[in-house]
């Protein structure tokens, strides 16, 4: 087994509360520069700057998965990964059907900006994206499921956004491939106080909106390789496959 590190929860300037120097070509240039094996591009509610990043990220040894946090109609936030640009594309068609249609005010949110390699902007994103979609956590992790993809809770000990700040509580038979808790708490004083989810992986990341806040809190993936499919083993915990957080 080899151990990855990986900061799995990372925003882009496409995301209204992103920075501007947030391009995927300073991020994974970034991630090269502090020794990152593996991110993820989660952006609120948008998948178009994945494709960008992964391709930039095989050119520079960067393992990059795909994806977005999604904001549930409870207003929790879920971290949804994909292997493929098939399936990463059917679940964009199917994001666009579910955002509602509130317009962008930028002088309230900041831009939603798509750019290119060269950090050009080619569009800008109409419909406000960080609204909550019109679909539950179960619709969610079914929609991400029938597309072969992962479906993570996101910061769900925090007290906005999360499981826990909406639900009251995180649901003993919650349906989730693993659960993603902040910097603000260690896996072990959460499972201390949540002993029911020991069962689960858990992952740690930046939730990083600006180029100094990436890396700055991340994981170890222990697995074969960096792929997907190992990826999948590990935040299940099989065939010697798991996740190791470093907050203590």
């Amino acid at each position: 087994m080899q151990s990855f590190k990986a900061d799995l929860h990372v925003h882009t300037v496409l995301s209204p509360c992103g920075d501007l120097e947030m391009s995927p070509t300073n991020i994974i240039a970034k991630a090269k520069e502090l020794g990152l094996d593996c991110i993820g591009i989660t952006d609120h509610n948008c998948t178009l700057h994945s494709k960008l990043a992964n391709r930039l990220g095989r050119e520079q040894g960067v393992f990059v998965l795909m994806g977005a946090e999604v904001t549930s109609k409870e207003e929790a936030h879920c971290l949804c990964f994909f292997e493929d640009d098939e399936s990463l594309d059917k679940f964009q068609i199917w994001l666009d059907e579910k955002l509602p249609k509130i317009e962008l005010d930028e002088d309230k949110f900041g831009y939603q900006l798509v750019v290119n390699e060269e950090e050009e902007i080619i569009d800008q994103k109409e419909y406000l994206l960080i609204s909550a979609i019109d679909a539950d956590l179960d619709e969610i992790y079914q929609k991400v499921h029938s597309l072969n993809g992962l479906f993570i809770p996101a910061h769900v000990n925090k007290g906005a956004n999360s499981l826990t700040s909406q639900l009251g509580f995180i649901p003993p038979d919650i349906k989730a491939d693993a659960l993603e808790i902040s910097h603000h708490i260690s896996k072990t004083n959460f499972i201390k106080k949540n002993a029911y989810l020991k069962k689960f992986q858990f992952i740690q990341s930046s939730d990083s909106h600006y180029i100094n806040t990436l890396g700055e809190t991340y994981c170890n993936l222990i697995m074969e390789e960096l792929s997907f499919d190992e990826f999948r083993l590990a935040i299940a915990g099989n065939d010697g496959r798991y996740v190791e957080t470093i907050i203590e």
